[in-house]
């Protein structure tokens, strides 16, 4: 028996969900943001409230551990932090780009045997944080942060069909011509789509130190130089 509690902020798109035995029996997602800040609390508020109404007890929270949007990871984890130490729960991390995967492995797209996906994640200009994975979603390469190009991907692509996905994915669409190139839109890191990866974490218990856990920002957080006043 398990029920973990999800939080996804890594993007514009605040999310949350409770999974109860492999199953998700609540979900609550807010696609105006960015609003975690001011719409996170009320969303946990209100799952907690359902298993509280239900009688059913947590064992862990899992958050989505990056990379994204610097704001938004720190906010869903410290959010995620908080509520382990005040009910005395186990963390779970999922990496955002393993979670964007999810979603495309659960569709109906039928992918080849030999297909590889790789979420996407929007930087900036032409840059995405991404990282290639197999169906069974072993990792190809390390997470990196990519400025592409048009040769990007060019020794997969050579070899496999690669699909392409998340909010780094549109702007590439005219850059990546491969024929083995495929996009898939509308792929969003979703709190309902951590149920998979969370229970197979909470099942090995691959946890998270509580006190010491960080998001996987990828890059520093560079703040914009304030201007000189003139005299």
């Amino acid at each position: 028996m398990s029920c973990i509690l999800h939080i996804d902020t890594s993007t514009e798109v605040c999310s949350v969900a409770v999974s109860e035995n492999g199953s998700v029996i609540f979900h609550e997602e807010d696609f105006a943001g960015p609003s975690h800040s001011t719409r996170l609390a009320g969303m946990v508020d209100s799952a907690m409230s359902f298993t509280d109404n239900h009688a059913i007890p947590f064992d862990a929270v899992a958050v989505s551990s990056g990379p994204g949007s610097y704001t938004g990871l720190r906010i869903g984890v410290s959010t995620a932090k908080g509520i382990c130490y005040g009910r005395s729960l186990k963390l779970i991390s999922i990496p955002t780009l393993e979670l964007l995967c999810v979603p495309v492995l659960l569709g109906n797209y039928d992918l080849p045997d030999d297909a590889l996906l790789c979420p996407m994640l929007d930087a900036r200009r032409m840059e995405v944080y991404t990282r290639v994975y197999t169906r069974a979603l072993k990792p190809m390469e390390e997470t990196s942060a990519k400025v592409i190009d048009a040769d990007s991907f060019k020794e997969y692509l050579d070899s496999h069909p690669v699909y392409f996905f998340g909010n780094g994915s549109d702007k590439c669409k005219d850059v990546l011509q491969h024929p083995n190139a495929h996009f898939i839109d509308g792929i969003k890191p979703l709190a309902k789509y951590m149920c998979p990866l969370a229970e197979k974490a909470n099942v090995t218990e691959n946890f998270a130190d509580v006190a010491y856990f960080e998001p996987f920002y990828l890059k520093e957080f560079i703040a914009g130089k304030k201007k000189k006043e003139k005299l």
